[in-house]
């Protein structure tokens, strides 16, 4: 891993404002995602211009597993969180697809605790409207940056990589936060437990369970750290189980993907 002194914390424009409107929060057989619409910005930290927010979405494993998409030390937190946002120059994603940088992705790990997150909350208390595939609610905006480690926002890891769902796309510039966000136990389960890919009139539900990518190596690609993270020692190719060396590590997601 590189320490990069270009990669300063990100200008997040209107994060930190409940945006007018209503927000579509869907089940699309993948994943739970909330549309946020076009009002939010990210700029700066290393990034190659600016970028629209378009969605966030989560990747869970199950009731007795983990699930988040990058692992730290061969430990994969209960979920993570993926802002989505596309650079502003494109019309659509599917010409974001064709740009190496097209989009960026903030990726967030999720942790547990005892107290509810009240941000997640938004979210949570609507997840009962979308829990089979195709069913979609309305959101009441609420400032985006409760969703994301406020105090630790400097603190973060850069990587060029690809979508982690098909087509796989590799046109993604990653920024992924060292510091995790918590929910509690039982906001967790709501999508460990309650969200399914199969549509409600199917004659058999499908738990959505372990929606995430597998790891895999980081094939010589640089990974780097922004001014104030913690600079981790990379050991590509290494086992994800956990270990009980001190070094952290991260494998990146980059070619294969899960369906």
């Amino acid at each position: 891993m590189t320490r990069s002194s270009s990669l300063g914390e990100l200008l997040l424009e209107g994060f930190d404002v409940a945006q007018p409107g209503q927000w579509k929060l869907k089940n699309d057989g993948h994943s739970v995602v909330l549309e946020v619409g076009g009002a939010m910005r990210v700029s700066g930290g290393g990034l190659p211009g600016a970028y629209h927010t378009m969605q966030l979405h989560f990747h869970w494993g199950s009731p007795l597993t983990n699930g988040s998409e990058h692992t730290v030390d061969g430990h994969r937190y209960p979920a993570e969180m993926h802002i989505v946002n596309m650079k502003s120059t494109h019309p659509n994603v599917s010409a974001a697809l064709d740009d190496p940088t097209g989009l960026a992705v903030l990726g967030v790990f999720i942790d547990v605790a005892y107290a509810d997150n009240e941000q997640f909350g938004h979210i949570a208390k609507k997840l009962s409207s979308v829990a089979y595939k195709g069913q979609t609610t309305w959101v009441k905006p609420f400032p985006l940056i409760g969703l994301l480690p406020r105090q630790n926002m400097s603190q973060y890891y850069r990587y060029h990589g690809s979508l982690t769902t098909p087509p796989c796309s590799q046109a993604v510039v990653w920024t992924l936060y060292e510091v995790p966000v918590h929910i509690s136990w039982s906001q967790l389960e709501l999508l460990t437990s309650g969200i399914y890919a199969s549509e409600e009139e199917g004659q058999e539900s499908t738990p959505l369970h372990d929606n995430f990518r597998h790891v895999h190596p980081t094939y010589s690609r640089e990974v780097y750290a922004s001014q104030d993270a913690k600079l981790l020692n990379s050991r590509a190719g290494s086992p994800i189980y956990p270990t009980f060396s001190m070094t952290i590590f991260i494998i990146m997601l980059l070619n294969r993907c899960i369906h």
